[in-house]
């Protein structure tokens, strides 16, 4: 056994056998000599405690010492807070508590003297006491227990004081999980839940049997003559009703408030289930995990206890995981699975290409209207969204809005497959999501240059006049020059709009079902009387359908507009690049220099507009893919084979990411006349 550190708990043994009063000094001089140095020192930590163990069996004055330590804690302080509070969200929604949490992280609250809440978190002062707690196995924790021999304790008014206390904890958390269980945010989504036989109805009812039970067990000391099974059975039927409410949140819709009760809902049904196995008497608490466990979760959530960061990602992944979810199925619509549907990819593009010439022209003429600044911001992202909405509305397609999409439909496949990860088959998905994107690239490119290019000639025979002047188009040139400007940071900053505009996008898609905006609009009374119940159905049904993508072309629309005029005001070097728009600018400074350019000139400047669009690309694909996999509880690791398997298909075969095999129409085809086995 190591015994290394023995001086050092000698001496908190020593303190803690000297105080006759609160020995909370002593408690803590004692957790500093079994913490280690780094958290993360697992090994080091069971060394601790073990070494502990050891002077507990073989000290019986450290024992006892320890013991009636732990017990005057607990009978001198309020126990309900710590079990009822400890490590689970308020009831006062999530940006109340989100705004708690900071007002308390600048100013904590006062500390009391009788909160075992409080005088816990002094205990495990340290912000990652949690750790190396966590790291410890749970035999090491019953080796611990048995060394404190309580069976020599005499004094039995602690136990009876934390008995009564826990079970108070108890009803009150079923107090809770009954409000909770009936808020109108869970009914709405499961209105079974407010049906006489739900168990959130029947659980405040046999909680207090059960209580009572326990009460008149202690005074008596006499075994409770009602157990716990019913309770539990209720619990479990709540945990399977909250089960179903979020699986009709994945296909109704979800809101922060709905995940937030959902969570809390989760969090005092499990304190409840650990508190009732610490209450149950057959079981000795080194036969059951659950104690150290509660210990863990009290040391984490005292430590956590400001933390911002919690709050967030704790009510955000769900929400997160509707939001991708809605792009990963407008996802399927990027991506292309034969030659007729890349072809058909192909002319969408180069529709959206013919439709960005001109609003590149737009553009132009507003600068040149020299509006004041922040009505040319406007008018600038105004030019956009309209033009994107244009866009959406007869299905074309913008390259670059695609990433946002098929990374969502690419992490839903990874999850769908769960550990046994299928690296052949989402191989297969990249290969088409990747083609798709540079046929969709290539359509937007090769129709934007030719019909600003006529477009400016057209304008000079019409007006006699270039589109803009030297200056302007050579100003337009030097912001596709990638290292002599900003242009690949500029088109940076358009890719994280792109990612945005993807969660946009799949934010209002959930919000309509949700809101059940289509069924609103169906059924609203002056809208069927102006166009009659069948066009309102219509509407409606678009709406569902299309809300998502036309926010979020309108949103993508005004970031890019506005970026520029922030900049300006702001003083600092920001403005947007995107390759469909760059590449229309080519043609238009071109075209007004005459192509008076080197050719080497004019080839480096076309290089500038490919880099800007592979920089659009991998910014908004990166980042939609990381909340992608965020929302899905999935790490980067579960990529990275999937990364060289696909390096090995492109040097093997390189064709297949750009083009589509000509005999997989055909195969397909073959597949569905086959005659069955």
């Amino acid at each position: 056994m190591n015994k290394h550190n023995t001086p050092a708990l000698d001496e908190a043994f020593g303190l803690l056998m000297q105080e006759s009063g609160p020995n909370d000094d002593a408690l803590a001089l004692l957790v500093k000599a079994i913490r280690p140095r780094r958290a993360e020192d697992s090994e080091q930590a069971v060394m601790n405690l073990r070494a502990l163990a050891w002077l507990l069996e073989h000290r019986e004055e450290y024992r006892a010492a320890l013991r009636r330590a732990v017990l005057t804690l607990l009978t001198g302080t309020r126990q309900i807070p710590l079990y009822t509070e400890s490590g689970i969200l308020a009831n006062t929604g999530f940006f109340s508590t989100l705004s708690r949490r900071l007002g308390e992280r600048l100013l904590p609250m006062p500390y009391r003297e009788n909160s075992l809440q409080d005088r816990f978190g002094r205990l495990f002062r340290r912000k990652d006491d949690h750790q190396w707690l966590e790291s410890v196995p749970y035999e090491v924790w019953q080796e611990l227990w048995r060394a404190m021999a309580w069976q020599e304790e005499t004094a039995r008014d602690g136990w009876r004081q934390t008995r009564l206390q826990i079970v108070e904890a108890v009803q009150i958390l079923s107090a809770r999980v009954t409000a909770i269980g009936l808020e109108p945010e869970l009914v709405r989504v499961y209105p079974e839940i407010e049906r006489f036989e739900s168990p959130f109805l029947h659980l405040n009812a046999e909680v207090l049997a059960w209580a009572e039970s326990q009460r008149r067990a202690v005074v008596d000391e006499t075994a409770p003559t009602h157990d716990d099974k019913h309770v539990l059975v209720l619990l479990e039927q709540c945990e399977d009703i909250l089960g179903r409410i979020r699986k009709n949140a994945s296909r109704n819709g979800i809101s922060v408030d709905l995940t937030y009760q959902a969570l809390r809902l989760s969090q005092n049904i499990d304190r409840m289930q650990a508190l009732l196995t610490l209450l149950e008497p057959e079981h000795d608490p080194t036969d059951n995990p659950a104690l150290f466990e509660l210990l863990v979760d009290f040391v984490r959530s005292e430590n956590r206890k400001y933390s911002v960061s919690d709050v967030l990602k704790s009510n955000t992944e769900l929400l997160a995981l509707q939001v991708t979810e809605h792009a990963g199925r407008h996802g399927e619509h990027y991506i292309a699975e034969s030659r007729r549907e890349w072809g058909g990819m192909a002319r969408a593009a180069m529709g959206a290409g013919l439709i960005v010439g001109f609003m590149a022209l737009i553009k132009l003429m507003l600068a040149q209207a020299h509006l004041p600044l922040l009505w040319e911001g406007l008018a600038f992202g105004l030019n956009y969204a309209i033009g994107f909405i244009i866009v959406q509305l007869l299905h074309f397609t913008i390259a670059t809005k695609q990433p946002a999409m098929t990374a969502a439909r690419i992490a839903a496949a990874l999850h769908s497959q769960g550990r046994k990860v299928q690296l052949e088959e989402l191989a297969d998905l990249v290969v088409k999501v990747m083609r798709t994107q540079f046929v969709a690239i290539l359509g937007n490119v090769l129709l934007a240059i030719p019909t600003a290019g006529l477009i400016a000639w057209g304008w000079q025979a019409a007006f006699g006049q270039p589109v803009v002047n030297a200056d302007k188009a050579r100003h337009l040139l030097h912001d596709l020059d990638p290292l002599g400007s900003l242009a690949l940071f500029h088109a940076a900053i358009a890719g994280v709009y792109l990612f945005l505009s993807g969660l946009i996008a799949g934010y209002y898609d959930n919000k309509a079902i949700y809101r059940r905006i289509p069924e609103r609009l169906a059924e609203h009374r002056l809208l069927g009387h102006l166009i009659g119940k069948r066009l309102a159905w219509k509407l409606g049904h678009y709406v569902e359908h299309n809300l998502g993508a036309l926010a979020g072309n309108f949103y993508f629309g005004l970031f890019l507009g506005l970026t520029g005029t922030i900049g300006i005001i702001l003083g600092l070097p920001l403005d947007i690049r995107h390759i469909t728009f760059s590449a229309a600018n080519l043609a238009f400074g071109s075209v007004a220099l005459d192509f008076q350019i080197p050719g080497r000139e004019l080839l480096y400047y076309a290089c500038g507009v490919a880099l800007i669009g592979m920089t659009n690309l991998a910014v908004s694909f990166t980042l939609a893919l990381w909340v992608a996999l965020r929302s899905r509880k999935l790490g980067g690791g579960q990529i990275l084979p999937l990364f060289f398997l696909l390096l090995n298909r492109f040097f093997s075969n390189p064709l297949q990411f750009f083009f589509p095999p000509r005999a997989e129409p055909a195969a397909n085809e073959e597949e569905k006349t086959a005659p069955p086995h």
